[in-house]
């Protein structure tokens, strides 16, 4: 696993991974600068995949994106805590590693899902994110390199922290 800042749809991986809305529909955020690179081919191929329950996940071409792929996910939109979003966040990447192994991905970019417009806190969403994708790296044989890629420094630091964390047994 890596950590990475900077702009996801620049990425040379065999998917990224779209914070998606549950409509599969150009949204903001992560979700629209994808989308936008991707160019409009990509909304089509959405319309007939939608719609994704939150904490599932889709897979489409990449079209004009450097990915070859987009794996779309739908985070929890953040209500406090206390009403299933770290297992349906945890689903998130589950799920979307669960995809990328079914079509052989050797590499997968994350970005920090449901942080931006849904609110979940970036501290506590890295942490879900390094567990989830260190114990699903237990559990399989065939590992794609993973790229965790965050917009702001901040994000980042979160993300090291929580990896950090994860290897000292502290988290």
């Amino acid at each position: 696993m890596k950590i990475i800042e900077g702009d996801i749809t620049a990425l040379d991986t065999d998917a990224i991974v779209n914070a998606a809305n549950t409509a599969l529909l150009p949204g903001g955020g992560v979700c629209g600068a994808i989308h936008s690179a991707a160019g409009p081919e990509l909304a089509a191929a959405c319309r007939s995949l939608a719609p994704c329950p939150t904490g599932e996940a889709r897979i489409t071409p990449g079209f004009e994106l450097i990915a070859r792929h987009v794996i779309h996910t739908v985070g929890p939109v953040w209500h406090g805590g206390q009403n299933g979003e770290a297992a349906l966040l945890a689903a998130c990447y589950r799920n979307s590693l669960v995809i990328a192994a079914q079509h052989s991905l050797h590499s997968i970019a994350f970005p920090a899902i449901s942080t931006g417009i849904f609110g979940y806190p970036e501290d506590q969403a890295a942490k879900i994110a390094v567990s989830t994708i260190c114990e699903w790296a237990g559990e399989t044989a065939a590992m794609p390199q993973i790229y965790l890629c965050c917009f702001s420094h901040s994000t980042r630091g979160h993300l090291e922290h929580a990896l950090h964390q994860f290897q000292e047994g502290t988290c």
